[in-house]
């Protein structure tokens, strides 16, 4: 599995426990953070520096982190837990779950932009894959159709392509 970058200095002059006392209140100039920010302070929440830097830990990753590969990046257990749950809440990041039934979290989609799983059976890896303008043509045409015949409202769609990573793909038989 790659490696995941460690998570940045906190950078805000903010406590290492989490605590905000000298905290950017308005999320630290980045359109990302002030997203997160005014989110989380709709929902009550403060946005900590241990907060700030699992966004910029998902930020960075380019694929969604288990709590095992959050909690590598520096995060201790029971708080990366409690953020990870408290960011996806106030529609920071989200679950996505691969082949293994493993919780994976990344950037919610209307923050890091739109993009689709490939998703590995054999050990579990999630990657971010970016579909091409005329496939995503095509699974608006498709979901239009959708929705049409079951009267469902179509909102948004998600697709994890299945198979296996390079690293669980058998190596080829010279000829």
């Amino acid at each position: 599995m790659a490696a995941v970058p460690a998570p940045p200095a906190p950078g805000t002059g903010a406590s290492t426990n989490g605590g905000d006392a000298g905290r950017r209140r308005d999320g630290g100039g980045d359109a990302l953070h002030q997203a997160a920010a005014s989110r989380l302070a709709a929902l009550d929440q403060r946005y900590t520096a241990r907060r700030r830097a699992l966004v910029d830990l998902l930020r960075a990753a380019g694929r969604p982190l288990t709590v095992s590969e959050i909690v590598a990046g520096g995060a201790p257990i029971s708080s990366a837990y409690r953020n990870v749950t408290v960011l996806c809440d106030a529609g920071v990041a989200r679950r996505i779950v691969g082949a293994d039934d493993l919780g994976r979290f990344e950037l919610s989609e209307d923050l890091s932009g739109h993009h689709h799983h490939l998703v590995c059976e054999s050990c579990g890896t999630v990657a971010d894959a970016r579909a091409s303008s005329s496939l995503e043509e095509a699974l608006e045409a498709a979901a239009g159709l959708a929705a049409r015949e079951s009267g469902f409202e179509i909102t948004d769609h998600r697709i994890d392509l299945v198979g296996r990573c390079p690293g669980c793909r058998p190596s080829p038989v010279p000829e």
